[in-house]
């Protein structure tokens, strides 16, 4: 499984990049305007800082609704540099350009993903990356684990391509699980990723250790 930190803070990435397990980095509107990132110039150099910190795929989405203003867009931000993934919308216009970006080269990201169906028509226009939401399933009382589950199975079905990434995680099980589950990628603050390192026996095995090491070194 890849980790991609969902994020456009430029410290929380290379703090995930020296853990050494960082694989690509998510963004999108929200995350950039949280950092006080805006203009069309400024966002652009983000993006590309943030290229120079990770070696994987950057998600950049597109802020368009309609097909030819996403192609626009689309193709601006995959001339920045070779690791931009262009993040489409899950909207008949964006179906219209993950497959226009698919027979360009041009990898994509399809978000704002909820249900198998969205998906499977995604992975038929060539996206890349789909990308299904699953803490926002559990928030409106849904099952976001069982519907990654889902996706799974109907691309090992089918044999697609596309990658599940599993975005919205909130913690460190809706992690396990995507992974139990054969998601291919999460997506996810750094938060639930440094969790995954904590387990109570842990800290106390290790206290004891450095406890014993002690007395000896007294000894």
């Amino acid at each position: 499984m890849k980790f991609f930190i969902d994020t456009a803070n430029l410290d929380q990435i290379r703090e995930a990049q020296a853990l050494g397990v960082l694989d690509g980095v998510t963004t999108n509107p929200s995350l950039m305007a949280k950092e006080g990132i805006s203009g069309e110039e400024n966002i652009k150099k983000h993006y590309l800082d943030i290229c120079s910190i990770v070696d994987g795929d950057v998600s950049a989405e597109v802020i368009s609704t309609s097909f030819e203003e996403m192609v626009k867009e689309g193709e601006a931000l995959a001339a920045l540099h070779p690791q931009i993934v262009v993040k489409v919308p899950m909207i008949q216009d964006g179906v219209k350009a993950l497959r226009y970006f698919s027979d360009k080269g041009i990898k994509t990201n399809c978000t704002l993903v909820f249900s198998a169906g969205q998906a499977l028509l995604a992975a038929k226009a060539g996206a890349s990356y789909v990308s299904p939401f699953l803490g926002r399933l559990d928030d409106v009382s849904t099952d976001g684990i069982e519907l990654i589950g889902q996706i799974v199975q109907i691309y090992d079905n089918y044999g697609f391509k596309t990658e599940v990434l599993a975005a919205s995680i909130r913690h460190a099980m809706h992690i396990v699980r995507c992974a139990e589950l054969g998601a291919d990628v999460v997506t996810c603050p750094l938060a639930p990723i440094l969790s995954l390192l904590k387990h109570p026996l842990t800290d106390q095995g290790l206290e004891k250790f450095l406890a014993d090491h002690r007395n000896a070194q007294q000894g």
